[in-house]
């Protein structure tokens, strides 16, 4: 924690919050407020479907490498910077996506897009522990995480009417917009919470060794993968919803926002919950609460796919359900992981999202594309996500003290 942080933030806590959340979610929104025009752009640029799915996992792909070294280069060169060159690369990238003429050139700048979406995410955590002890970083990361639900909530509906409304080009006119209101923004109020004697030298050699304890931390490690894999169980609807919303529940590409609505509602709701808690409840009693209530949705997911043909007014919930249950327990597995490392927050939240977003990349690119026409296979693949979590979880939490 930074000494002087008392100092560093003079207004309302929740303000941070909000800014702190703007930063990241310029990483799900540049997902959420495309995928209602992917059959648009596939027509426009003659693209297949398998290629339409590579702009999905290029952007994953480029967004899990560089957060190796977003936080790692947070740590040396202070979080401020490393945030003010992201947004200023993501709307130059937004503004190739805008003027891409054919697949591949749409390729190519969203895997730049994702090289530089993750920055405000890896470090607004790091921030968070720069400025606040362990309970009130719980408390200002659930805020976090109920504000930063509001843009995928409607990333879906602005897509959809954008696209409808002005082509799919004007998606990436609006990404374009967002990034360079974001850097301005920090430019304005970000201030810069590294500490001069917490900076590590950025060397080639110290990089490497950094990395190599945080990959033989075994408790870290699990922790990581008890927050981040459970993730995709939720987000794997998300990385099917124009086959799943469009196909299986016959939704028009309009009518899409009612699944990132509920399920969005559903990770405010878990983060409310979770913030209410911090102090007052045992951190790993809000573990097992989220634990629980994703096991028991996913188990009557299962059963409802097994007994009935998907529907809408059903299928959905599910999916807002399960999204309750991760977004309760995740601000605490999250501090959890970071505080294993205190030395090392910023990498430590460096590798955490390289790791959950190389398993995001995979979902999207190997095992979406396999399930995502069968709405019984998308829940048994959700279920099995889930429970690699709470293998992790359990092996790790007799193993914390």
């Amino acid at each position: 924690m930074n000494p002087d942080a008392a100092k560093l933030w003079h207004g309302p806590r929740w303000t941070l919050a909000l800014l702190l959340a703007c930063m990241g979610m310029v990483g799900p929104f540049s997902i959420d407020t495309y995928l209602p025009a992917f059959n648009g752009i596939a027509a426009s640029l003659g693209a297949t479907p398998v290629q339409m799915q590579q702009t999905l996992s290029s952007y994953l792909l480029g967004f899990a490498l560089m957060n190796l070294f977003h936080g790692a280069l947070s740590d040396s060169w202070g979080r401020r910077p490393v945030i003010l060159a992201g947004t200023a690369l993501f709307a130059l990238a937004s503004l190739g996506c805008a003027l891409s003429g054919s697949i591949g050139s749409l390729v190519l700048f969203r895997a730049i897009q994702g090289l530089s979406a993750g920055a405000g995410m890896v470090v607004s955590r790091a921030i968070i522990r720069d400025l606040f002890a362990p309970t009130d970083a719980q408390r200002v990361m659930s805020q976090v995480t109920i504000y930063f639900g509001i843009a995928p909530a409607v990333a879906p509906l602005i897509g959809g009417l954008l696209f409808a409304h002005l082509g799919w080009h004007a998606i990436f006119w609006l990404l374009v917009g967002v990034g360079c209101a974001l850097g301005a923004a920090c430019w304005r109020w970000l201030p810069e919470t590294l500490h001069a004697s917490q900076r590590h030298p950025l060397a080639f050699g110290h990089l490497l060794r950094g990395y190599a304890q945080l990959l033989r931390h075994p408790k870290f490690l699990a922790l990581v993968v008890a927050s981040g894999v459970p993730f995709n169980g939720m987000f794997l609807y998300v990385l099917s919803a124009p086959v799943f919303l469009g196909t299986l529940l016959h939704l028009e590409p309009t009518q899409f926002f009612w699944l990132f609505l509920l399920n969005i509602a559903g990770i405010m709701a878990g983060a409310w919950l979770s913030g209410r808690w911090a102090g007052r409840s045992k951190p790993r009693h809000q573990v097992r609460h989220g634990f629980l209530i994703m096991l028991l949705v996913s188990a009557a997911n299962i059963a409802l796919n097994i007994a009935f043909e998907p529907r809408a007014w059903w299928a959905l919930f599910p999916v807002a359900l399960f999204s309750f249950g991760w977004a309760l327990m995740v601000p605490v597995v999250t501090l959890m992981s970071l505080d294993q490392v205190p030395e090392r927050r910023g990498m430590a939240s460096s590798v955490q999202s390289c790791l959950g977003s190389l398993a995001n990349a995979f979902v999207a690119g190997v095992i979406a594309p396999l399930v995502m026409h069968s709405a019984l296979a998308l829940a048994l693949t959700s279920a099995a996500l889930m429970m690699i979590g709470i293998v992790a979880w359990l092996w790790v939490k007799p193993r914390l003290g």
